[in-house]
């Protein structure tokens, strides 16, 4: 009769809350709060599809239709959630040089990728950290150890602690933090790659929209007049 395997002997709270507590400690210390704010509200996008422009491009293909028909001004009315598109829109409503429409889509492309790369990184420091908290645990456990050698009875929990901690560590990094990071900046790329396709339409339309030098003189003229 074969003995059941159970995972009793691999759990112990106290190697657990040296390189779990540890961990978030040093992360919490060597990070800023609002990194530490997008590391955590990042979490939910790993079950999220692949960012995909083609509803954008499309809604900027519609936008250009109402503008063409209503004049620009009518963009104002559009509703627009991503707010690239919107910040981009509501500049090509006011009239902005297709240069600074370009300058401003880009801008907020590399924001949005330092904002990702700042998550990613967060996990990543983790990923750094964990074993290293897992090497002070099990420095723990072998000087509770060592303290404890006149009472065989209280080795093998001092034992456990120095064993289970660089199991935690090695387990923390490898199979939650690191992976956590790399998937965070293959969606950064990916998101990247996709938002290029927005500036070409949305400065054609900026373009096509600019105010013509005539309309100013005949603002001019009213004004005059």
């Amino acid at each position: 009769m074969t003995d059941t395997f159970t995972l009793a002997p691999f759990l112990d709270p106290t190697a657990f809350a040296i390189v779990g507590g540890g961990t978030l400690l040093a992360t919490v210390l060597r990070t800023a709060f609002a990194d530490l704010g997008r590391a955590i509200a990042a979490l939910p996008t790993l079950t999220r599809r692949r960012f995909d422009a083609t509803p954008l491009v499309d809604q900027i293909a519609a936008l250009g239709r109402i503008a063409r028909r209503h004049g620009v001004v009518a963009l104002d009315r559009s509703v627009i959630a991503d707010p690239d598109l919107a910040a981009a829109i509501a500049a090509i409503v006011d009239g902005r040089a297709p240069a600074e429409v370009e300058e401003l889509l880009r801008h907020a492309r590399r924001a949005r990728i330092d904002r990702h790369v700042a998550a990613a990184d967060v996990w990543a420091g983790m990923a750094e950290l964990a074993p290293a908290m897992g090497m002070v645990g099990t420095l723990v456990g072998l000087v509770a150890m060592f303290v404890k050698m006149q009472d065989p009875s209280a080795i093998g929990a001092a034992m456990a602690v120095a064993l289970l901690a660089t199991l935690y560590g090695a387990l923390l990094a490898n199979l939650v933090a690191a992976p956590i990071a790399a998937r965070l900046r293959r969606q950064a790329r990916g998101e990247a790659m996709e938002r290029l396709r927005l500036e070409a339409p949305l400065v054609a339309l900026a373009i096509r929209e600019q105010p013509r030098p005539a309309t100013f003189a005949k603002l001019a003229e009213v004004d005059a007049a």
